[in-house]
């Protein structure tokens, strides 16, 4: 079980608290929780300043960052002057390469501390601005919903937040038990770094305009050729309007999210199965074995074999050929 001690900074929203439990809290590995997540702060047992009203008292000290292997903070509200006991707790955990992250406003917190000096990280796009100027040796990125540089991560605000959680869970346990704590928690599977914070009108004027259906039909089917003609011919519109409204409730193009949807498939067959990797590659709908090794690298950064290897203690006896 890995222990993620999720750090209190007043003000926070008592959901900013939650949103760990509700991830981390979904992800089961061989029928156990896969997580142990206590929830600290530096007076333990103190009633903390909330926004929304709802009471939050961490049971646990800052001690607990001694046995965990990530440190989660949330709260500050963007405020200055981080109780001095808290920014020493960080610093001793990245001193010992323990990984840290943040939700929302944590990410001011982790400045604050000095850990992310030189380092790309965000928060909600409302405060960006604020944190680049008091923390000019962070390199801001505002419109993306988290970022992974190296063991530090920072998110948005909210829902962006389960997005990080998901991020870890798929770093920690694999692809699959990633995707079961999204249909656990009713959150949409796990996406990759660079998703756009806002989209234009995210919200389809009309239900019926959604493209949900299309976008389900398409995993589906990933294994075949799909193009842009045949996303919008289902969606019975253009390729112009089909593209338009895919970047409104996605952010990204069509074939750009058909692209992530194979790559992730791809990992989770590499993570599941012990399929040869042109069948690998064919399943996921990415053409060839050096088709799917070039898009790998890409994205993800390893190559089929590499992304096999570090995940085959996750795959157990979930790991077949057969199929």
């Amino acid at each position: 079980m890995e222990t993620v001690a999720v750090v209190v900074v007043p003000p926070v929203m008592a959901f900013d608290v939650t949103i760990p439990h509700m991830v981390l809290g979904a992800a089961v590995v061989d029928g156990a929780p896969g997580y142990e997540l206590p929830v600290c702060a530096a007076e333990p047992g103190r009633t903390l300043e909330t926004v929304g009203g709802l009471d939050v008292v961490p049971p646990h000290g800052l001690d607990v960052l001694d046995r965990a292997g990530t440190v989660l903070v949330v709260g500050s509200g963007g405020r200055e002057g981080t109780d001095p006991r808290t920014l020493d707790a960080l610093r001793a955990a990245a001193e010992e390469g323990k990984r840290i992250a943040a939700i929302c406003t944590g990410a001011f917190v982790l400045a604050e501390a000095g850990l992310l000096d030189g380092r790309r990280a965000t928060t909600h796009w409302g405060l960006a601005a604020d944190l680049a100027r008091r923390f000019p040796a962070v390199d801001v990125v505002p419109d993306v919903l988290y970022v992974a540089d190296g063991p530090v991560l920072t998110s948005a605000g909210a829902a962006a937040g389960i997005e990080l959680c998901l991020h870890l869970v798929r770093a920690d346990h694999g692809a699959a038990v990633a995707a079961e704590a999204a249909r656990q928690t009713v959150a949409a599977p796990p996406r990759p770094t660079g998703q756009a914070q806002l989209v234009d009108d995210p919200l389809p004027a009309e239900p019926d305009l959604s493209l949900a259906a299309t976008r389900a039909w398409a995993l589906r089917r990933l294994d075949g050729p799909l193009t842009l003609a045949d996303l919008a011919r289902h969606a019975r519109v253009s390729t112009r309007t089909l593209t338009r409204r895919f970047h409104a409730e996605t952010g990204c193009s069509p074939l750009q999210w058909l692209l992530r949807q194979r790559i992730g498939r791809a990992c989770e067959l590499l993570e599941t199965t012990a399929l040869p990797m042109d069948r690998v590659a064919a399943r996921s709908g990415l053409g060839s074995a050096d088709s799917l090794r070039e898009h790998m690298v890409r994205r993800v950064g390893m190559t089929p074999s590499a992304y096999r290897s570090a995940h085959a203690r996750r795959s157990g006896s979930g790991r077949a050929g057969s199929g």
